[in-house]
């Protein structure tokens, strides 16, 4: 039997040209996928914030709904979330909630508390790890 000679491979242009091809797809679509553990951080730390949110709210109403003039509690403790367990800030990697007169900025870090509230008003935020800005959360 005689072949032809092209039926035998591919030829070293066409090679060349798959591999461009992928290198291309791959040096566009790496940074896409090399973002999203940084915009999975920020969503986990804000359903935590929203937790805080929500136990500040209800000490809040309880605090009104005692006969007392309302105000948001001096402080918060694990327990005041739903199953005993304080949310974790994922940009920080800590957990824990502390009172503040005023808000850090966006950058500020704690040592050991990945939240913050400020007594007076009930605004709570996150801490930072110090490169990402916390303060739109």
């Amino acid at each position: 039997m005689n072949r032809n000679r092209s039926s035998y491979g591919f030829t070293l242009i066409e090679l060349v040209m798959v591999i461009a091809i992928i290198g291309i797809l791959a040096a566009i679509s790496v940074p896409k996928f090399l973002d999203l553990s940084g915009a999975a951080k920020a969503s986990a730390t804000k359903a935590g914030l929203g937790s805080l949110r929500g136990v500040l709210a209800t000490k809040y109403a309880e605090s009104a709904t005692g006969g007392v003039t309302a105000s948001f509690p001096t402080s918060v403790a694990a327990a005041d979330f739903a199953g005993s367990v304080a949310p974790k800030n994922a940009v920080n990697a800590f957990s824990g909630v502390t009172a503040t007169a005023s808000a850090p900025a966006g950058t500020d870090t704690h040592a050991s508390v990945g939240f913050w509230y400020i007594t007076s008003t009930g605004v709570a935020g996150a801490f930072s790890d110090g490169t990402v800005n916390t303060s739109s959360y």
